[in-house]
C-alpha cells in the first residue's frame, strides 16, 4: 500500500479501537518490551544510497551460535549482514538496471534455508525477494568465512532464472513483481512462497540446482480475495490506491507444521496449509480493525479517506493496518507463537501455534537505555535456540520504521535486537521459553 494510504489508515486507528470498545470488552495495555541491540541507522535519501531498512533473517551459525549473523534488506540499496552486536560486517549492492529504462534491482524480504544440495554440496542460502526486478536472488552463506571475519554471503542465482509473475522484462518495468516471501524445507526439497506487489496473488516456487547455481520453477498460484462479503450482506473491498488490489508482504512457514501465515495488509492474517502439492484453502484468522470500513479516495491528497463514523463494526481488535512482518516461535510438541506487526498502532499481536491460533495478546517495544522503541515495523524474525552470551534464550529482531535519534529531515530506519525472554515475560501470563525443542537446521 502506497505510504499516503497507510498514514490515512493508521491516522484512523485510535478512533477504529474507541469504536470497538464502545462494544466489546476494552483493548488490553500492549505488553511493554525493550530492545538490546540495534543496527546503525541508514537513511532513505540520495546521500544514504536510498537505504530502507525492511525484512530481516537471522543464520544460526552451526558450530557456534554465538557468531550467528542477522541478515537486513535494504530495499533499493540491497543487503546488510551484521553479527549480534549490530556490527555492520558485509553490504551487497542490489543489482543495477538492466538498461536506461528498466527498474533497478530493490531487495524486499529475505529468508533462511538451511542445508540445500548445490553444487552435491549442503549450502545454507539466504534467499531474497527482488521486486525490482523480479526475482529471487540467491546467497550462499559460508561458515568458515563467518569464523574468519570475512564477507559470508556470496551471490549464487542462476542467470537464467525467469521473473517470478512477470511475463516478459516490459511487465517486469510495470512493477507488479515478487514483494514478500518466506521459505521452507519438506524433506530434501526447498521452497519460497513468494507475495506480488498490488495484487493478491502468492506463488509457490520449488529452489533447484543448476550447475552449481539456485535456480527455481513454479508449483502453485493462489489467488487471496480481493473483496469481501461482509455479515451483514454488503461488499467490501479495502482501502488502496486505484488500480491497486490488496497485497501480501509478510509471511512465515510454520516449519514442522508446513503452515502459512500470510498478512493481506489491509485485511488481516491469513493461515494456509502448504506441502510440495501446493496451497490448500485459506483461512483468515484475524482482520484488522479497519475490515469492512467504508471509504473514499481523495484524488487531490492522492490518499483513501476512511469514513469511520459509519464503521459497521465487522473488523477485528488486535491489528491495527497495515498487518505486516510474520514470524513462528516454534516450541516443543507444536507448542510455540505466530507474531505479527500491527503497524497502524505500533505493536506486535501473538497468536498461539495452536489452539486454533488464539489470540494471547500483544506487546510493544518501546524506548529503553540501549535503543528507541519501534514504530511502523515491517519485517521480523524469531529464533528460539541459544546465541551465546548475547542472546542465550532466543533472539527476536524487528524492523523499526523511524531510527532515532533523527538526523534533520532525512527518513531513519534499522533493526531491533530483543531478548526473546524479555517479550515472553513482560505478557502476565508469561509465553514459553524453549530453547531445546525446535532445531531451524533440522525440520524433517
Amino acid at each position: 500500500m502506497s505510504a499516503s494510504a497507510l498514514t490515512a489508515l493508521a491516522a484512523t486507528a485510535l478512533a477504529v479501537v474507541t469504536a470497538a470498545s464502545a462494544t466489546t470488552q476494552p483493548v488490553p495495555v500492549p505488553a511493554a518490551v525493550t530492545a538490546r541491540v540495534e543496527t546503525p541507522a541508514v537513511h532513505d535519501d540520495e546521500a544514504g544510497g536510498n537505504a530502507n531498512a525492511d525484512d530481516p533473517a537471522v543464520w544460526v551459525d552451526p558450530t557456534r551460535p554465538g557468531r550467528s549473523i542477522v541478515i537486513g534488506t535494504l530495499k533499493e540499496a540491497g543487503l546488510d549482514v551484521y553479527d549480534l552486536d549490530g556490527r555492520r560486517l558485509q553490504h551487497i549492492a542490489a543489482p543495477q538496471a538492466p538498461g536506461e529504462d528498466a527498474a533497478p534491482g530493490r531487495f524486499n524480504n529475505v529468508d533462511i534455508v538451511y542445508g540445500f544440495d548445490l553444487g552435491g554440496r549442503k549450502t545454507d542460502l539466504a534467499l531474497v525477494s527482488d521486486r525490482g526486478r523480479d526475482r529471487v536472488r540467491a546467497y550462499a552463506i559460508d561458515p568458515v568465512a563467518v569464523a574468519k571475519g570475512r564477507p559470508p554471503l556470496r551471490d549464487v542465482t542462476a542467470a537464467d532464472v525467469a521473473p517470478v509473475f512477470a511475463a516478459d522484462e516490459s511487465e517486469v518495468d510495470e512493477q507488479r513483481t515478487a514483494y514478500g516471501l518466506a521459505a521452507y524445507r519438506d524433506d530434501d526439497e526447498a521452497y519460497v512462497v513468494v507475495s506480488r506487489r498490488e495484487e493478491t496473488s502468492l506463488r509457490l516456487l520449488e529452489l533447484e540446482d543448476r550447475g552449481g547455481r539456485v535456480g527455481y520453477r513454479t508449483e502453485d498460484t493462489l489467488d487471496l480475495p480481493a473483496s469481501f462479503t461482509l455479515p451483514d450482506g454488503t461488499s467490501w473491498r479495502p482501502c488502496a490506491d486505484p488500480g491497486e488490489r490488496p497485497q501480501v508482504e509478510g509471511m512465515a512457514v510454520d516449519q514442522e507444521e508446513h503452515v502459512l501465515y500470510a498478512a493481506q495488509e489491509a485485511v488481516g492474517l491469513w493461515r494456509v496449509a502448504v506441502d510440495d502439492a501446493g496451497f490448500a484453502k485459506p483461512v483468515l484468522l484475524d482482520r484488522v480493525r479497519e475490515y469492512g470500513i467504508p471509504w473514499t479516495y481523495d484524488s487531490a491528497e492522492e490518499e483513501c479517506v476512511l469514513d469511520t463514523a459509519h464503521d459497521p463494526g465487522f473488523g477485528g481488535e488486535h491489528l491495527s493496518a497495515d498487518a505486516e512482518g510474520v514470524t513462528v516461535y516454534h516450541a516443543g510438541d507444536g507448542a510455540g507463537y505466530v507474531l505479527a506487526s500491527s503497524q497502524g498502532d505500533d505493536t506486535f499481536a501473538a497468536y498461539d501455534r495452536k489452539r486454533g491460533n488464539a489470540y494471547l495478546g500483544s506487546f510493544a517495544i518501546g524506548d529503553g537505555s540501549a535503543t528507541d522503541g519501534v514504530q511502523h515495523s515491517d519485517g521480523s524474525t524469531v529464533v528460539n535456540v541459544p546465541l551465546g552470551r548475547s542472546f542465550p534464550r532466543g533472539l527476536l529482531v524487528t524492523h523499526d520504521g523511524a531510527a532515532a535519534p533523527a538526523d534533520g529531515d532525512r527518513e531513519s530506519t534499522n533493526f531491533k535486537f530483543t531478548p526473546w525472554e524479555s517479550v515472553a515475560r513482560a505478557f502476565p501470563r508469561p509465553l514459553r521459553v524453549d530453547t531445546e525443542s525446535f532445531d531451524p537446521r533440522d525440520t524433517e
